[in-house]
């Protein structure tokens, strides 16, 4: 059983310039208001070497942010039958759901409530199950792999413990085919390509993500659709060889051409709803648990992200 995660030593970086010590160490630590007041008052926060006993203070560009390790908190998920999206698919060991931008797929810091989790909890039951018997996190029964709040389209969740056996070891593996719709800034050049970088924490933002030679290995590869010179952008269909966090958002902004929409790793111009970004997950193929049969699942571009292109387009299987 492992204990406690290690101290975070990290430079305070621009984008926390003047924002309040309990805030930072939230986002940081993904802690609730009450731990991180907690950790302040035990003299477990340090600022340039020296405990920090108020989480009002403001933190300054440059300062050495020291944050104690402390026990993860365990989200409590509840059934939450007023969590809205689609069931493309669903039987006695999967639901395959279309999953709308603005739904965070999981209980975490600072979304305690209205998760896809929930809602799936809700209509099915029996995925509470899988966490009742030590299987998966409770707050997470039946999730095998996540998309960013950000992102809408294709999900497949567990209902079973073969399933989730199956599921699991398949995405482990990049047997699942997920493939993505993207519309990126600028005009990709190449037909297409693979980004091959690998992924880490980001050392500037601690709050991000970022090429680096320490980092996890990533790969993506991507297949131009249609290139739009009048707005400087290129939609992309593309593919993940690995499943990191932000991987499509962060290995697009790396060669020059960050996903439209997307604020954190590009500039936010695009018209869409704040926190929205065009990236829409529209094909998933897995092996089906039950019987080891290949089953692809498709989803249209919702209409908000249809509407910024001039013609629907045509994306591959």
């Amino acid at each position: 059983m492992s204990g406690p995660p290690e101290t975070l030593r990290v430079e305070v970086p621009a984008a926390l310039d003047g924002v309040r010590l309990d805030r930072a160490v939230a986002l940081l630590r993904g802690l609730s208001r009450s731990a991180v007041r907690s950790l302040v008052e035990a003299g477990g926060v340090r600022v340039d070497g020296v405990v920090q006993p108020r989480g009002s203070a403001l933190l300054a560009t440059g300062g050495r942010l020291e944050i104690d390790g402390v026990a993860p908190e365990v989200p409590v998920l509840e059934a939450d039958p007023g969590v809205a999206f689609d069931v493309v698919e669903s039987d006695e060991d999967v639901v395959v759901v279309d999953k709308p931008w603005d739904l965070v797929v999981h209980p975490g810091a600072g979304h305690r409530s209205g998760t896809l989790a929930g809602g799936v909890l809700a209509r099915f039951p029996d995925v509470g199950r899988l966490a009742a018997e030590g299987l998966c996190p409770p707050e997470r029964p039946g999730i095998v792999h996540r998309l960013d709040r950000g992102t809408s389209g294709l999900l497949v969740v567990a209902r079973s413990p073969r399933a989730l056996a199956s599921l699991g070891a398949q995405m482990a593996a990049h047997g699942a085919d997920r493939r993505y719709a993207a519309l990126v800034g600028g005009i990709v050049a190449d037909d297409r390509g693979i980004v091959d970088a690998p992924l880490g924490r980001s050392v500037r933002r601690p709050t991000q993500m970022a090429v680096s030679a320490s980092g996890r290995e990533a790969r993506t590869s991507y297949v131009v659709l249609a290139r739009y010179p009048a707005t400087r952008s290129t939609l992309v269909a593309l593919a993940l060889d690995t499943g990191r966090t932000h991987q499509i958002r962060v290995h697009m902004a790396a060669i020059g051409h960050p996903v439209v929409g997307d604020d954190r790793y590009g500039e936010r111009s695009s018209g869409l709803g704040r926190g929205r970004f065009f990236l829409h997950a529209y094909s998933l193929a897995f092996d089906h648990p039950a019987d080891g049969r290949r089953v692809t699942y498709r989803s249209e571009l919702p209409a908000d992200l249809a509407a910024m292109l001039p013609e629907p387009p045509v994306l591959p299987g």
